[in-house]
């Protein structure tokens, strides 16, 4: 494939993030879909002849990934190397930066480099080429409760040296990620380094102002994305990275382009229903010998489409209109006046890869009451015989409150002898 740049005398990037190895969608294994996401990142990397692959973040779905997820990164990064891209990782706010940048200094020497530790942020990955060089900076997941005290005191050290200025002031995720931002510029004035490229996982939103910024973060968020906020606020201005060639940036799930230079990748693959309306692929960029950076969209294969259905269980196992999406991972809700029995097997007949079915009956009045409020006074029976009438819409029957009854007489009976 060939996405058909005419610039030859550039740097190309492929930009991608939030591959969460190790993750499933509502208990379905997307362990091949997660392989065949890699495969289509190598043989792109091949055909695209790509100089170095950026991953800026959540390279897996939790601090310790189950072994099999960490077999499928090792072999994706070899695989990259040997389609003889370098490769870039940060980490991410789902990694461990400890785990993860395990030997990462031995790791180097061989075109694969691990960012993950705040003390050397400042220190890019140099790709050499007829221009010059192009400086990588690696900004990993920043948590200001820890690693803020360490951001400070290489800027203190810095200040000291007369190449700073330290910054005072409580530590937010902005004033944090500033203080990185700030020694990085500080180095590559220090090497005359005119191109520049910083890879970062934050939450990072565009605008003018503040409640600007504030509604852009909220468009971009997903429900398949861990909270990063301190204080109900925890993103940054994209004005941050002004001046540099292009900001490679992970931790939003859905593609986005901030400015020209700034762009989030996105997650490929979609990881909540949330993200059923994505698309899913990864920046291929060219930076050239001006500092000026382009990007092209390159899709990434679908695995299993993600569709939402609501409406009666007839309607849905009967109408046409639903044959498209019998092959795609499926969450439904039932609107039938009371629950039908046996829905989720009657669907899964039509539906195979169904992952999650609600029960919203139609002309329903939500209680507002709270459930203590709901039994205060009530005896066992009329408690249990509500919560049938709430969980299924329909008054439960003679025999099943005789079954009821059985059941708490039962219970009485043990708990006395």
């Amino acid at each position: 494939m060939s996405v058909g740049f005419a610039t030859v005398l550039a740097m190309r990037f492929l930009h991608t993030s939030d591959w969460h190895l190790g993750r499933s969608l509502h208990r379905a294994d997307l362990r091949a879909a997660q392989a065949g996401f890699l495969d289509h990142l190598v043989e792109v990397t091949r055909a695209e002849r790509v100089d170095a692959v950026l991953v800026a973040g959540d390279i897996y779905d939790r601090a310790i990934p189950p072994v099999d997820a960490v077999a499928l990164q090792e072999d994706a990064l070899a695989r990259l190397r040997a389609a003889g891209a370098r490769v870039i990782l940060i980490s991410g706010n789902h990694d461990s930066a400890r785990r993860l940048g395990v030997n990462s200094a031995l790791i180097d020497a061989s075109g694969v480099h691990l960012r993950t530790r705040t003390a050397g942020l400042a220190e890019p990955v140099l790709l050499p080429d007829s221009g010059g060089e192009v400086a990588v900076y690696g900004v990993p997941y920043l948590e200001p409760a820890l690693a803020g005290q360490e951001v400070a005191e290489a800027g203190q050290e810095a200040a000291l040296a007369g190449q700073e200025t330290a910054e005072a002031g409580p530590r937010t995720h902005e004033s944090v990620l500033r203080a990185a931002v700030r020694r990085i510029r500080a180095s590559a004035l220090r090497r005359g380094t005119a191109r520049t490229i910083v890879m970062a996982h934050a939450w990072v939103a565009g605008g003018a102002s503040a409640e600007e910024r504030q509604r852009d973060a909220e468009r971009g968020r997903s429900d398949s994305e861990r909270d990063i906020s301190v204080g109900g606020i925890g993103y940054v201005p994209a004005s941050l990275f002004d001046g540099f060639s292009y900001v490679a940036l992970g931790h939003l799930h859905g593609r986005r382009t901030l400015a020209e230079n700034v762009r989030y990748s996105g997650s490929p693959l979609p990881y909540s229903f949330s993200e059923k309306d994505h698309r899913k692929g990864t920046w291929l960029v060219e930076v050239g010998l001006d500092g000026q950076a382009s990007a092209a969209w390159v899709p990434a294969p679908v695995h299993r489409r993600l569709t939402v259905m609501r409406g009666r269980l007839d309607d849905l196992l009967t109408s046409r209109e639903h044959d498209e999406h019998e092959g795609d991972f499926a969450a439904v809700t039932l609107t039938d006046t009371a629950r039908p029995e046996g829905a989720m097997d009657r669907l899964r007949a039509r539906f195979p890869h169904i992952l999650t079915l609600e029960f919203k009956p139609e002309g329903v009045t939500p209680d507002g009451r709270s459930y203590g409020q709901k039994v205060r006074g009530r005896d066992d029976l009329a408690v249990a015989s509500e919560f049938v009438r709430h969980v299924r819409n329909t008054e439960a029957s003679r025999p099943e409150l005789e079954l009821l009854e059985a059941a708490f007489a039962a219970a009485r009976d043990g708990a006395e002898r």
